[in-house]
């Protein structure tokens, strides 16, 4: 896919006159559910998804960025779009566009809402790939449902350099009138997003103001108002997967709201089966796996930014916890423009070692080099490896019992990990 290169310039202007030439396709979309955040929004998505598809509803998807193939940002009513498909579109609107400018995201954007149009469903659930305010996904004049996931530091160079001011450029989704889920956010973040939602007469239903989640005996225990249900766990693995379904069974409920059937039982089956690759999946059988001495584990995650190591070292906490005896390894790649560091810093305290890889085939990656050098500076036992496989084998000449490796740092890295494992 080498349409247009990576380049982010944040407007909605491109987008819209090329949806204006292809005849507003985004006016066209069944009810429309629209997330923001800086983590987990994927996975609210998926848990809806997920849910509205155990409730025999039709679901179009729009995320980003994709793992190991560009057709998992486009899903057509339950299914990947398919490559003939993608190519008619992406070159329909390449023709439409008439050579103007437009970077890869925005036609990408373009070609998703046309294919919406065109195929029959019953929801779209759509996913901002950076920020909100002027993301190419923030053309729907009036959704039925938005949410913002927890905001932290991230794309500061396009977002700003404050909390406050990213929150700012999340809260660009909210539209008068139109129910906004907002997930437990820091104090600067949550002023922000409160404060455009007054601006513009935007509901808001606030995690422990106006909702509640937890996790208690296996269950989840999920509370809105008066109303008090026990749900399945979620699928996917780690504690801040609790407040994601939360915010999902929320989104759901608006849903309802809206005129869906969805039952209980639909959204409990919903989040049991939730399915979202490389956040803190266990590998199953593959390549990876077939030289590892019995009882060994590799997990994949493709968080990146100092909240996502928030995340992942509570969960090695717990896994300290439940295992202390089984040490943790940790393999990892990052692009240069993330705050390895602060990524870093809180596995510290639960890493035994950590070997650093470029991420294969990106211009834009750390060297092994330098991200050992920044490992190091958080105190981690750190060395730069020539490849994933090197990075494996040297964990495993090395370590004389069962151990746990996480492989994490990166989605592009993830990504690579997923395909070379089958």
């Amino acid at each position: 896919m080498h349409l247009h290169p990576k380049v982010i310039d944040l407007t909605l202007g491109r987008t819209l006159t090329l949806l204006r030439r292809l005849g507003h396709p985004e006016r066209r979309l069944p009810p429309v559910v629209h997330v923001a955040g800086t983590n987990g929004k994927g996975s609210v998505i998926a848990y809806v998804r997920a849910a509205m598809e155990a409730a025999a509803y039709r679901v179009h998807v729009y995320t980003s960025p994709h793992l190991a193939r560009f057709n998992e940002r486009i899903r057509l009513a339950g299914r990947l779009i398919e490559d003939d498909a993608l190519t008619a579109l992406l070159e329909e609107c390449e023709t439409v566009n008439r050579g103007e400018p437009i970077t890869f995201f925005e036609i990408t954007t373009a070609a998703a809402l046309l294919a919406f149009a065109r195929e029959s469903a019953d929801v779209v659930l759509l996913e901002v790939g950076l920020g909100g305010r002027l993301d190419s996904t923030n053309v729907i004049d009036r959704p039925m449902a938005t949410a913002i996931t927890p905001v932290s530091m991230d794309h500061q160079q396009y977002l700003g350099e404050t909390l406050h001011e990213i929150a700012g450029e999340k809260a660009g989704i909210l539209k008068p009138k139109v129910p906004c889920v907002v997930s437990r956010q820091l104090p600067d973040a949550e002023r922000a997003i409160f404060d455009r939602a007054d601006d513009i007469g935007a509901p808001i239903l606030a995690q422990d103001r106006d909702w509640t989640v937890a996790a208690e005996f296996g269950r989840l225990i999920h509370t809105v108002g008066e109303k008090r249900r026990v749900l399945s766990l979620p699928g996917l693995s780690g504690a801040h997967q609790i407040e994601n379904a939360g915010a999902a069974v929320v989104l759901l409920d608006i849903l309802k709201e809206g005129g869906f059937r969805i039952p209980d039982a639909a959204i409990a089956e919903g989040l049991r089966a939730v399915r979202w690759p490389a956040r803190l999946q266990k590998l199953g059988a593959g390549p990876l796996l077939q030289g590892l001495p019995e009882g060994w584990q590799i997990w994949l995650d493709g968080g990146h930014n100092p909240a996502a190591g928030e995340a992942l070292a509570a969960e090695a906490a717990v896994w300290k916890k439940r295992k202390p005896a089984m040490p943790l390894h940790l393999i990892c790649g990052m692009l240069n423009t993330k705050d390895a560091k602060g990524f870093l810093k809180p596995l510290q305290p639960f890493a035994k070692t950590f070997r650093a890889v470029a991420i294969p085939g990106e211009a834009n990656t750390l060297s092994a080099e330098a991200l050992a050098a920044e490992a190091k500076a958080v105190g981690m036992k750190a060395h730069p490896t020539a490849s994933l496989e090197a990075a494996l084998a040297d964990i495993v000449a090395a370590e004389t019992q069962p151990a746990r490796v996480l492989i994490c740092g990166s989605l592009y890295l993830a990504g690579t990990v997923l395909l070379e494992n089958g």
